[in-house]
């Protein structure tokens, strides 16, 4: 009788939780993508006797999805490591990023309203201020918490988070790295017929190392929006920063930000194949020549804060991908070709970039005395990109750019021959060949 009840107790066990997973929904995915990249003059221009790199870095990826009738959760177990990175026979890790990249879970209090928390991706619109920032192979991720409300037409949703660098028992102090104390933010969308419109308010406050317990905040606000139709597509981004940057005056107070994002982009298809695109952004920055106290007083350099960089500005990341921030600014100028068949696609993108904001001639000034600014040209970049899917869902991606610097990028980013001028003669490019699996185990 005994083993007959507990026959029983197991059966019924089973029976309740295949009912549970019958009115849940379950997915295990995973991403594999290797990446091989050949680098000179990436990210500044190439100088005299700079070998090139060549490396293959990897993501590794294991998604777990659940959704029940109230909740939904997310986790993302992910890896990233270059070949070759360990010893054989390595017993510990030591060699690579594993982690948790996503958890989080997401509570539906009717059809229209929800709360998400947890370690997840922020992302909106054309990820020029937060974004996922997919196409490094470790990604980015908040700590935060969520409030969603959404219908057939409006979206918005409001974002908090809040840093420590433990469960300390005192203090408040926080020093990671490439991180902020605290953030919120405020996005609205609003869909009338094929004018897409978005108003973003994003408020972020760092640490001041100076004084532990300060926090110092600088806002962001602006818009983005987007006309789409079957063969045109217009966008427009005008973004405006304000608050207290982490930089002093000459005086010992922290000086004032003041700085402007503002792009368009137009696009036309034809014969949903062969698209043509043409794109201006400026990008404020601080000028090397104004050396008035009021000016040099405030920051006017803008900062794209969580944006996808990458796949804004040319893909050879001479700009705000971890540089370029707080300097001369950025005009960047583009035409965008491309061509889409049914498995394949090639890209062409030309760029010619310019600085927003004086550069300081050293050489007239160590010779004459007087602050004079350099042409603005900081050179041209052609980017070239092919992707191809293979059989089974297996996509290959495929790219090679080239720099073309002019002696004024060579003065921004440091990079000089033995006159004192910006160095120009040497080839700057980046190749790169990318192969992405995506395995659905359960789904």
């Amino acid at each position: 009788m005994k083993t007959i009840i507990q026959k029983g107790a197991v059966l019924t066990a089973i029976v309740a939780s295949t009912a549970t997973i019958a009115h849940a929904q379950i997915t295990l995915t995973g991403e594999i993508r290797p990446r091989f990249e050949y680098l000179h003059g990436f990210g500044s221009p190439a100088d005299t006797l700079q070998k090139s790199s060549q490396f293959v870095l990897q993501r590794t990826r294991l998604n777990f999805g659940y959704k029940a009738d109230k909740f939904k959760t997310g986790f993302v177990l992910q890896d990233v490591r270059v070949w070759g990175n360990q010893s054989q026979l390595n017993m510990g890790d030591g060699g690579g990023s594993f982690g948790l990249h996503e958890g989080w879970a997401e509570y539906f209090f009717s059809k229209k309203i929800s709360a998400k928390l947890g370690r997840q991706e922020i992302s909106y619109d054309d990820e020029r201020i937060l974004g996922a920032v997919n196409w490094a192979q470790q990604a980015r991720s908040h700590d935060a918490f969520l409030l969603k409300y959404a219908d057939s037409t409006f979206t918005a949703h409001a974002g908090f988070a809040y840093n420590q660098n433990a469960n300390a028992t005192t203090g408040t102090s926080y020093t990671i790295i490439k991180s902020y104390k605290e953030m919120q933010y405020l996005w609205l969308n609003k869909q009338i017929k094929s004018l897409n419109i978005s108003l973003l308010a994003l408020n972020v406050g760092q640490q001041s190392p100076a004084t532990v317990h300060s926090t110092r905040y600088v806002t962001t606000f602006g818009t983005h929006t987007e006309y789409k139709t079957k063969p045109l597509f217009a966008s427009v981004n005008f973004y405006y920063q304000s608050g207290t940057d982490m930089t002093l005056t000459s005086k010992g107070v922290p000086k004032k930000v003041a700085a402007m994002l503002g792009g368009v982009d137009l696009a036309y298809t034809l014969k949903e194949k062969f698209t043509v695109g043409l794109g201006y952004e400026y990008i404020s920055g601080q000028s090397q020549t104004d050396t008035t106290t009021a000016y040099k007083n405030v920051n006017h350099s803008f900062n794209p804060v969580f944006g996808t960089n990458h796949k804004f500005n040319g893909y050879m990341d001479y700009y705000y991908v971890g540089n370029h921030i707080n300097t001369v600014g950025l005009q960047d100028a583009y035409l965008k070709l491309k061509y889409k068949a049914e498995s394949w696609n090639i890209a062409l993108d030309l760029h010619q970039f310019m600085a927003a904001a004086d550069v300081l001639d050293t050489k007239e000034l160590a010779q004459t005395g007087q602050y004079k600014a350099m042409n603005s040209s900081l050179g041209s970049e052609i980017d070239l990109t092919f992707g191809y899917n293979l059989p089974g869902g297996v996509g290959v991606m495929a790219g090679y750019s080239h720099y073309l610097p002019s002696p004024t990028i060579g003065i921004v980013k440091g990079v000089k021959d033995s006159n004192g001028n910006g160095r120009t003669d040497q080839i700057s490019n980046w190749a790169y060949v990318m192969i992405t699996f995506k395995p659905a185990f359960i789904k």
